[in-house]
């Protein structure tokens, strides 16, 4: 408000009831005004930010440097089949029907190809355990292949992208995989909310069958594999494969109790191999050109071969999706994304999605690999990093994220069921400044009580880890909500769903 439009209340009896009304009108429309000029600078400075889909940085990138991504060099996106075999396409699947199940298996297993959905469980051990014959190849009788394409975790977006736009390579891996197993049917669990994903993969299933790479004696192999696209109902439990294997046989989305382990006994009590969509996608380029070339895809200095499709989310300049040499940096992904966005710096970082602990600025330099980040008290998980920047408070950050784990929690066993909401609201308290001393502590035996081997399933043990590494970084945050100190709880990392 211009001092031309305030009200003249100068010839007001100082103190009088009507001086102080027009004073308080004064000061609220001064206060109105500075806000719409505060968010009005805001919105101006916001737009400067680039925004970005998030589709990865290809560079010079080749089918030798970036097997999951270097189709997209050359297409906004893959989904005729005739584009899809113009760019290698089924080569993989050609080559692995000359060969043996145990052959293939080998392979795999030599190029050391460890599960990208967050475990790392070697993909060509995992296929070893379907029971085999004398002869090495697969026993006879019905086995299935899933694809867990469920990807519901927070901050995570990666196999959205390959299903989208690459829906060709992800049939083509199922069906290499099947016959490697021995399998003849196959399903991909797909993320509900997955809608273009779903109609890809349909039409590239379609398409498939069309040429002759589905259905009975693919490409006169004497190979008969039939594959499904299912739809889940929107349940992060599901992400765990004995709990995806119940909710595919129209059950209950709980886990399961193991052994027996599904590769024994998983859908229908039949042999069943779950794999995850990135996992799945290297197969083809593995058999066309070899598991030492695999291996020698990394950067160098990390244990782990390949490539791995990393992000990054958050208050960067560019979020997005990147294919690197597994291996390579925090400091290297965030610098694909610009960095943080002006103002801002980094306070702390999950490192693959909100199931892992939080590490620090100082951790920046650390190989991105399942091995490096365990030893350093984190996970790599799904390799996508979720940044927290210095103005966000850690309590409202991870009473956040608790919120998401207690609402997806399938209610099976008691700590979960009981345990997740006691923590959001041990953490409320501590956010609006009403918590007491004790709440830290409990806080603290939770993390333990809610631990590995604590619990029916990872769930829980999972949702404790950015609770226990916020504890051990960022104790004094949460000793503020106990001297009453508010909370600001707009700041907060905002649960990407994406």
């Amino acid at each position: 408000m211009t001092s031309e439009n305030k009200p003249d209340n100068k010839d007001l009896p100082e103190g009088s009831a009507v001086s102080v009304v027009a004073g308080v009108a004064i000061a609220k429309a001064e206060e109105k005004a500075a806000i719409e000029a505060a968010a009005k600078a805001a919105k101006i400075e916001a737009a400067k930010i680039p925004k970005t889909e998030p589709t990865p940085i290809h560079g010079n990138g080749t089918a030798e440097t970036h097997p999951l991504t270097w189709r997209l060099k050359h297409h906004q996106q893959v989904l005729s089949i005739d584009t899809y075999e113009s760019l290698e396409g089924y080569e993989g699947l050609k080559k692995a029907l000359k060969m043996t199940p145990a052959e293939v298996q080998g392979i795999v297993k030599d190029a050391v190809l460890r599960g990208r959905g967050g475990a790392g469980f070697p993909a060509g051990i995992k296929w070893s355990l379907i029971p085999m014959n004398k002869e090495g190849s697969p026993d006879v009788g019905p086995k299935y292949l899933v694809c867990n394409a469920d990807e519901m975790e927070p901050g995570t977006f990666k196999d959205r992208l390959l299903m989208e736009k690459l829906p060709h390579q992800l049939v083509e891996a199922m069906i290499l995989v099947s016959y490697a197993i021995g399998a003849q049917t196959g399903y991909i669990f797909l993320r509900g909310e997955y809608v273009l994903a779903a109609k890809n993969l349909n039409s590239a299933i379609y398409q498939a069958k069309a040429k002759g790479y589905l259905g009975e004696n693919i490409l006169d192999s004497g190979h008969n594999f039939d594959l499904h696209v299912h739809t889940g109902a929107g349940r992060y439990i599901c992400g765990e494969e004995t709990a995806l294997i119940n909710s595919l046989e129209g059950r209950r989305a709980n886990p399961r109790t193991k052994p027996p382990f599904p590769q024994i006994s998983g859908a229908w009590g039949k042999p069943t191999i779950v794999n995850n969509v990135e996992t799945l996608c290297n197969v083809p380029a593995i058999i066309v050109r070899g598991a030492t070339w695999f291996k020698g895809l990394s950067n160098g200095r990390s244990g782990d071969a390949g490539t791995k499709i990393y992000g990054a989310s958050g208050k960067v300049k560019f979020p997005g999706l990147w294919e690197l040499p597994i291996g390579t940096s925090a400091r290297e992904i965030l610098a694909l994304a610009g960095g943080m966005q002006d103002g801002l710096e980094l306070k702390c970082w999950l490192p693959g999605g909100a199931s892992t602990d939080f590490l620090m600025p100082e951790h920046l330099d650390l190989a991105m690999d399942f091995d490096t980040i365990g030893k350093a008290g984190s996970r790599m998980g799904t390799g996508l990093l979720m940044v927290v920047d210095q103005t966000q408070n850690i309590v409202s950050a991870v009473r956040n994220l608790e919120e998401f784990f207690a609402r997806e929690s399938c209610g099976w066993c008691t700590p979960c069921r009981d345990g997740l909401p006691w923590a959001v609201k041990l953490l409320k308290g501590l956010e609006q400044g009403e918590g007491k001393a004790e709440d830290i502590d409990v806080l603290l035996q939770l993390t333990r009580f809610l631990g590995p081997g604590k619990t029916f399933c990872a769930h829980a043990p999972g949702a404790m880890e950015p609770l226990q590494s916020a504890l051990k970084f960022f104790r004094s945050e949460f000793e503020a909500g106990v001297r009453a100190t508010k909370v600001d709880a707009i700041n907060h990392i905002s649960v990407i769903q994406a």
